[in-house]
């Protein structure tokens, strides 16, 4: 593990034990989530123990775990490594979290949830942002705090998450068509193609979840399972589309 490798895990860990320190303190137990088993189309079994028990929801959570190990860079040098190495394990804290919400069923795990998915989308913007104007730590810490602290417009508004998720999102599409311009080619805009199709569908499945139950193909394997597996492919295309126009490994 190299010194960019030590960096990235003390910050993602640093900020890690930061949201969940908050999040214990009951801060944000205010913020409007969902919880309870009704919210999702997959039926419980009731045999399984409650850590699985929606089997298929709560195993597709290993695909981030299987994705930031495949992408956490073992080659390379610099700031793309440190970019790389945290992006990755972003992913592999985020398998868990998003488990221990189905677990749980917990609104305080709901809202730690909630809260990790905007740096997530903040440091796909981030680094396209480092491709484009070179490496600026300076615009780095300040990007992700204003993204954690953008979780407090949950708390003013209840679809105040859903509103910085939109932002989030936005930027990341300005961040990507910017790194596109300058460095891209005809192959990279055909990932950034894909990683924006599986945006739209990891939105648009999880918001279909119970209407979508209706057809028994989508009542065990539902729109919150294909939701999570366009979450991860979006991911994948996110790592594939900054190697490529960065030139890491």
């Amino acid at each position: 593990m190299g010194p960019e490798d030590r960096a990235a895990l003390l910050h993602v860990a640093g900020a890690g034990a930061l949201c969940l320190a908050v999040v214990a303190t009951g801060a944000l137990d205010q913020v409007a989530v969902e919880v309870g088993y009704g919210h999702y189309a997959e039926p419980p079994v009731p045999w399984l123990p409650s850590a699985l028990a929606m089997p298929c929801n709560s195993l597709v959570n290993l695909g981030y775990v299987a994705l930031g190990w495949r992408w956490f860079p073992r080659a390379g040098r610099g700031p793309h490594r440190y970019l790389q190495a945290v992006f990755a394990l972003l992913a592999l804290g985020y398998g868990p979290v998003q488990w221990a919400r189905l677990w749980t069923q917990h609104p305080r795990a709901a809202v730690l949830d909630q809260w990790v998915t905007l740096p997530i989308f903040a440091w796909a913007g981030l680094w396209c942002h480092c491709l484009v104007q070179g490496w600026q730590p300076g615009h780095v810490v300040l990007g992700t705090g204003a993204s954690l602290l953008s979780y407090g417009l949950a708390l003013a508004h209840a679809r105040g998450f859903e509103g910085a998720l939109a932002a989030h999102v936005a930027a990341v599409v300005g961040a990507a068509w910017r790194a596109q311009r300058r460095w891209g080619d005809t192959g990279s805009a055909w990932i950034a193609a894909a990683g924006f199709a599986a945006c739209l569908g990891f939105v648009l499945l999880k918001l279909g979840d119970t209407g979508l139950a209706r057809w028994e193909p989508f009542r065990r394997l539902s729109g919150h399972f294909w939701s999570k597996v366009c979450d991860v492919l979006q991911f994948h295309c996110a790592f594939l589309f900054a190697t490529r126009l960065g030139g890491a490994p």
